[in-house]
């Protein structure tokens, strides 16, 4: 079924952003820029979890979630545990969401219009899943650059 794989790459990538804010030798560095990058890690963290919550967890999965997208690019210096704390309960949301849907759940029509034109929510976790390997590889790169 494809929501148990979704759960297991959002799962795997999830667990690889942890990492990546924990391999950061200096935790200073994940809220800095440096030259053309202008989005901290600490930032593209905050996006990613806020984020998913929004889009599966209170979508899909009726958590409550509010989310405050502003506060996830102007936010600063929250700790690395913090952060990971985050990470750790997205990743619970995200599986209890998404084992609530069934195959014909997923050709239903997705909750939110984000796009121009109706998309499946089946191919709107997809988007989100991708979505969250765009930020991963950026927060990778961040990271090798500032930690030379």
């Amino acid at each position: 079924m494809v929501t148990q794989s979704l759960i297991q790459l959002f799962s795997r990538d999830l667990n690889k952003l942890k990492e990546e804010i924990n391999l950061y030798k200096d935790e200073s560095n994940i809220w800095k820029t440096k030259g053309s990058v202008t989005n901290t890690a600490g930032n593209l963290c905050l996006h990613l979890i806020g984020n998913l919550n929004h889009f599966i967890g209170a979508a899909l999965g009726d958590s409550g979630y509010i989310r405050q997208r502003d506060l996830e690019f102007s936010l600063k210096n929250i700790s690395r545990k913090e952060m990971t704390k985050q990470i750790d309960d997205t990743i619970l949301i995200i599986e209890l969401a998404l084992k609530q849907l069934s195959n014909d759940d997923l050709k239903k029509e997705y909750t939110y219009r984000v796009f121009k034109l109706p998309t499946s929510t089946e191919y709107f976790l997809i988007h989100l899943a991708m979505h969250l390997t765009y930020h991963l590889g950026q927060i990778n790169y961040h990271r090798r650059m500032l930690d030379k």
